[in-house]
């Protein structure tokens, strides 16, 4: 591997590497326009993220290409920390947000996940992008004999078939998928 960890973007970051509006992101990956393909990027928690990589080619890959910030781009990489530029979602390792390590360690609610991360018990997060906060999958299975030292009742043993199901690419548990969303979202039910 190529060092800690990948840089990523979420919807906010994508939109701001090229000065526009998040919303801009969603319509570049709707079916009708299709200029960015969803299966570039990787869904955790229900919301997509791509590699920075990925997300800094793109202007030069569509019909009309867009200008690159990369003031930007170099403010990202720095609140990021040290990490390295993949270029496709298949270089990327596990990354898990809430749904996943609530579903990794069998947690009876969100609520109980966010009171251990509000309380610093809970690793610190390894991206927050677009408002929600990621983890490599290695930093939230270190953590768990630290987390059930310190816990009074939950056990928070690793759920080693959705640890490799992550790992693997197969997990298709809670935030596998995009969830729909605006006045549309009912009528795809």
């Amino acid at each position: 591997m190529h060092g800690h960890k990948p840089y990523l973007v979420g919807h906010q970051e994508f939109a701001a590497l090229y000065g526009v509006e998040p919303q801009m992101v969603s319509q570049w990956l709707a079916p009708s326009r299709g200029v960015l393909d969803p299966a570039t990027a990787i869904v955790v928690s229900g919301v997509r993220y791509w590699p920075l990589g990925f997300a800094c080619r793109f202007g030069t890959m569509t019909a009309r290409p867009k200008v690159l910030d990369l003031f930007c781009k170099k403010r990202l990489m720095q609140e990021q920390g040290e990490g390295w530029e993949a270029d496709s979602r298949d270089q990327l390792p596990p990354i898990v947000g809430q749904q996943e390590i609530i579903e990794l360690f069998h947690l009876p609610s969100q609520g109980t996940l966010a009171s251990t991360i509000a309380s610093g018990r809970f690793p610190e997060e390894d991206w927050l992008l677009s408002g929600s906060g990621l983890w490599l999958l290695d930093t939230v299975t270190e953590a768990a004999p630290e987390l059930r030292e310190s816990a009074r009742s939950l056990p928070w043993e690793v759920d080693d078939k959705v640890a490799a199901a992550l790992r693997g690419g197969t997990y298709d548990g809670p935030g596998s998928m995009v969830l729909t969303r605006g006045r549309y979202a009912r009528k795809a039910v």
